[in-house]
């Protein structure tokens, strides 16, 4: 239920969580390490296009402050369920779901919940870098002044971190001003990520984000994943698999909308428990 609008506005989490850090403090992907708690949970999840079932009794926890890659040949449901997460798929005519869906154990697809505080929460990006056509500091406070009451002050603090987090600070505290739109593309989704990061989010959710990027700017949206994933839980659609074996902790691999395996990534990659699993990661089919 949307609260009213004399509400107190939320308190931001500790705005020192979008600084980056430093490589050598990031554990390494794929290590092995325990388990921590689940950030997204999925019971029986199943998801329908009118008529038509496309995710099916998905069962998979998404480790909280890990990146965790979906794979599986096009339409397999990855995205559609990336897309309930937040849930991106209440404007979709006919789009419904069943199941229990849970962010840190708030229920997700009641119909009371707050669905503009929920993308508050759960941040996304997009396949094409889609950046406003605004100044680029007015895209990365766009989000942090519809959701929060801030001073100025904050504001230009908000960018600076964002954009630092981002990694694009360097290449445009100089030219905050500009259009946004005259960014390169890699920049342009970097802008994304850092709009997306400036309202705090707990969940970062990127669908396919360096499928339209060059192989320059894709590794440096990878290298951006790695580092985030300290503060962030990053779950992350691809059909790159060697992107996945590179960027994640955890990947869960999808056939015809059900879960077919999931896993630490190195284990899913070198070790699979499913015949299918291993055909696909194999190059046998796909």
């Amino acid at each position: 239920m949307t609260q009213p609008a004399e509400s107190a506005p939320p308190e931001r989490r500790d705005s020192s969580a979008v600084l980056p850090v430093a490589a050598s403090a990031m554990p390494p992907v794929g290590a092995a390490a325990p388990t921590p708690p689940a950030a997204v949970a999925m019971r029986r999840f199943s998801a329908w296009y009118g008529r038509h079932q496309v995710l099916q009794a998905i069962d998979l926890d998404i480790p909280e402050r890990q990146v965790c890659a979906f794979i599986g040949p096009s339409g397999c449901g990855k995205s559609t369920l990336l897309r309930w997460v937040n849930r991106m798929n209440d404007s979709i005519v006919g789009a419904r779901a069943d199941g229990t869906l849970t962010l840190h154990g708030s229920d997700l697809l009641g119909r009371t919940v707050d669905v503009v505080a929920l993308r508050r929460r759960v941040g996304m990006v997009f396949q094409k870098p889609n950046p406003f056509p605004k100044s680029i500091k007015e895209n990365v406070v766009f989000g942090a002044k519809l959701h929060y009451r801030l001073a100025r002050a904050d504001l230009d603090e908000i960018v600076e971190k964002a954009l630092r987090a981002a990694a694009l600070w360097d290449e445009v505290k100089d030219r905050l001003g500009s259009p946004a739109l005259g960014l390169s593309g890699g920049q342009q989704q970097r802008l994304c990520i850092a709009r997306a990061l400036a309202v705090d989010p707990e969940v970062l959710l990127m669908d396919e984000p360096c499928s339209a990027l060059d192989p320059r700017s894709t590794a440096s949206i990878e290298a951006l994943i790695r580092q985030l994933r300290t503060n962030y839980t990053i779950v992350i659609v691809t059909h790159n698999m060697q992107q996945a074996s590179r960027i994640s902790d955890t990947t869960a691999f999808f056939f015809e909308g059900r879960l077919v395996e999931n896993s630490a990534t190195d284990l899913l990659f070198t070790s699979p428990t499913q015949k299918q699993t291993e055909d696909y990661v194999s190059g046998r089919f796909g």
